[in-house]
C-alpha cells in the first residue's frame, strides 16, 4: 500500500511539473521596449517637450516667463550669449522648441530656435548657459528639369511645381544676356539643379543650378558654374566657349518682385515738386517696403546716412570710374567703410525723404558725373584667364551632355491654347 502511494504521488508531481513547464514554454507576448526620440541632439523623453512658433509682439523673456525662468536668470542669459544670438531678434512665425523638467516645477531647461529647414540655435541654461548654432544634416539630390514658355517662365515652372526661386535664379544667370521681361512665347530652358533635403525626405529648397541652356529667340545660350580663380574660390556662370555671363555691375539693385517706374530723365516734371521740371538722375525700382536693397557690384561704402530729400541712403565706391547711391531706404544694413560684394545686401526699401511711394532710387556716377546706368556699356566681370579655358572646356564636357540630352517638357493643348 505505501508502495503504491509512493508511485501515485510521483506520478503527480510528474504531471505537475511537466504541467508547469508547459506554460513556461508558451510563448508570450513581451512588452516592447520604448524606442527613445531624438532632436537636436537630446533624448526628448527625458523633457516636457512644448513646440510652438513666435506669434506676433511675443520675446525670448515672455516665452521662457512664462515656462517658470524667471526674469534674472533670463536677463543674464541674454547678455551670456549675445555675441552668438541676439534674443531681440526673434521673429514672428518662426518654429521653436523648449524643453522642461519633468517634474512639478516644469522649469524651462532648453529653447531652440529655428531659423529655417535647417540651421536652429540652442540655448540651453540647465547648469551653465550656452548657446550654440546648428545645421541639420543635408542630402544635395541633383534633379533636371525643362520647359517651354507660354506666357512666362514663372508660370512655366509653376505649372511644373518647381520652385520660384528657379525663377530668381535663372534671371540673375543670364541678366545680361536675356530680358526676361520680353521672353518670347516658345523660348525654352533646360536645368540641372541641386535640391536641399533634410531627414531624407523634407525638401528644404534650391541649393544651385549647376548649368542651365536657355534658347531665346531661337537662339541658344548655355550656362555653368565654374570656378576660374582658385585662388578667389568665387563660382560664376560661363558659356559654352568660357565667357563669363556676369558684367561688372547688376543691371538693378533689387533680385526681384520689382519695377521701374521713373527712368533717369533730365526733363521730367515732379509732382512732389509742383509739377515743376526738374531732372531726375536717378532710375526708380518700385517694390514694397522691406524689400532688400542690393550691391549692384563690389565696392567700400562711403555714405550711410540720412539726408533732406534722398532721405536714408548709402553711397558705394567701385573704383576710381564709377560709384552708385541708392535712396529712401527703410533702414540700412551697411556703414561707412564697410566692403560689400555685388549682390550683398546694404538696406531695405523703404519710403523716407521725398517720395510718394516705396522704392529705391538708384543713382549712377561714372568719372564724377550722374549718368543713366541703362545706357552705360558696362564692362565684363573679370574674364577666364587664357590657360584656365581649356580646363574650363573639359571639365563641362559631360554637364553639356546631360544637358544636351534633356527632352523638352510638352506644352498640354489646354495650356498652349490660352
Amino acid at each position: 500500500m505505501k508502495k503504491y502511494f509512493a508511485l501515485l504521488i510521483g506520478a503527480l508531481l510528474f504531471v505537475a511539473c511537466k504541467e508547469k513547464r508547459t506554460l513556461v514554454s508558451v510563448d508570450q507576448p513581451q512588452p516592447e521596449t520604448p524606442v527613445s526620440i531624438y532632436e537636436f541632439g537630446y533624448n526628448l523623453d527625458d523633457y516636457l517637450v512644448i513646440k510652438d512658433t513666435i506669434q506676433k509682439g511675443e520675446s525670448f523673456g515672455v516665452i521662457l516667463d512664462r515656462n517658470h525662468v524667471g526674469y534674472p536668470v533670463i536677463n543674464k542669459i541674454a547678455a551670456t550669449i549675445k555675441d552668438t544670438f541676439d534674443v531681440r531678434k526673434l521673429r514672428a512665425g518662426k518654429p521653436y522648441t523648449l524643453l522642461a523638467k519633468k517634474d512639478s516645477t516644469e522649469q524651462g531647461q532648453v529653447f531652440i530656435y529655428q531659423h529655417n529647414k535647417i540651421d536652429y540655435t540652442i540655448i540651453d541654461f540647465t547648469d551653465s548657459i550656452i548657446a550654440q548654432k546648428v545645421q541639420k544634416p543635408v542630402k544635395y539630390i541633383e534633379k533636371t528639369a525643362s520647359g517651354t514658355i507660354t506666357s512666362s517662365l514663372s508660370q512655366t515652372l509653376d505649372e511644373q511645381g518647381l520652385s520660384a526661386v528657379i525663377s530668381n535664379d535663372l534671371s540673375t544667370i543670364y541678366a545680361w544676356t536675356i530680358d526676361f521681361f520680353r521672353l518670347q512665347k516658345n523660348d525654352k530652358f533646360k536645368i540641372v539643379y541641386e535640391e536641399k533635403f533634410i531627414d531624407d525626405s523634407i525638401s528644404a529648397g534650391i541649393h544651385q543650378i549647376k548649368a542651365a541652356y536657355f534658347e531665346h529667340g531661337g537662339k541658344p545660350f548655355y550656362a555653368f558654374k565654374f570656378i576660374a580663380d582658385s585662388t578667389k574660390m568665387i563660382e560664376d556662370y560661363y558659356d559654352d566657349e568660357g565667357k563669363v555671363l556676369r558684367r561688372q555691375f547688376l543691371k538693378a539693385p533689387l533680385k526681384f518682385n520689382y519695377r521701374i517706374s521713373s527712368r533717369y530723365n533730365l526733363k521730367r516734371r515732379i509732382a512732389i515738386y509742383g509739377n515743376r521740371v526738374r531732372p531726375h538722375k536717378g532710375t526708380d525700382f518700385t517694390s514694397p517696403v522691406g524689400t532688400p536693397i542690393i550691391a549692384t557690384a563690389n565696392g567700400t561704402v562711403t555714405e550711410s546716412r540720412r539726408k533732406g530729400g534722398n532721405g536714408k541712403y548709402v553711397k558705394i565706391r567701385h573704383n576710381g570710374t564709377y560709384s552708385t547711391q541708392y535712396l529712401h531706404m527703410s533702414k540700412r544694413a551697411v556703414k561707412v567703410g564697410d566692403v560689400v560684394k555685388q549682390g550683398d545686401i546694404i538696406g531695405y526699401v523703404g519710403m523716407t525723404g521725398n517720395t510718394s511711394g516705396p522704392h529705391v532710387c538708384y543713382r549712377f556716377w561714372k568719372n564724377g558725373k550722374q549718368v543713366d546706368p541703362l545706357k552705360q556699356k558696362l564692362p565684363e566681370a573679370e574674364p577666364m584667364k587664357e590657360e584656365i579655358i581649356p580646363v574650363y572646356l573639359n571639365s563641362i564636357v559631360d554637364m553639356k551632355s546631360k544637358i544636351d540630352s534633356i527632352v523638352f517638357t510638352e506644352i498640354s493643348s489646354e495650356i498652349a491654347a490660352r
